[in-house]
């Protein structure tokens, strides 16, 4: 089991959203990295979707309390490890490339229901995509 998370939208820098939830004292920031994925806008938050062909931008954490810091993020995420087809978002694990050109597995969530007519996020990078929206 990996200690590392990667967060691309509203748990990144410049949200609230670790400190409500209770986990920012049980993360450490690494740096920032890449996963093969492809993002999404949803609107009020991002939805990032497995590709080979594209990279979504994020934070990586590494967690002290692994066990803890997952289960308030599957909460988050509606993710349910009892029913992962019908979760809102599912985790998987997944090589994420770092600045510092290391590569850690992490932790990451996937959306898992139809994007609709979302718009494709070119950059990849959400917090860009939000300083411009």
């Amino acid at each position: 089991m990996s200690d590392y998370a990667f967060f691309y939208g509203t748990l990144m820098t410049g949200f609230d959203r670790r400190r409500r939830a209770g986990i920012e004292g049980k993360l450490t920031y690494v740096g920032r990295g890449t996963i093969g994925a492809a993002l999404f806008d949803l609107g009020i938050y991002p939805a990032a979707v497995p590709a080979t062909d594209s990279q979504v931008v994020g934070e990586v954490y590494q967690m002290t309390d692994p066990a803890h810091v997952l289960d308030v993020l599957d909460d988050i995420e509606g993710y349910s490890t009892d029913d992962p087809d019908h979760s809102l978002y599912t985790r998987a694990l997944v090589p994420a490339r770092l600045d510092d050109g290391r590569t850690v597995e992490v932790w990451v969530y996937f959306y898992n229901a139809p994007l609709g007519r979302a718009p494709l996020i070119q950059s990849g990078d959400y917090l860009e995509h939000v300083k411009v929206r």
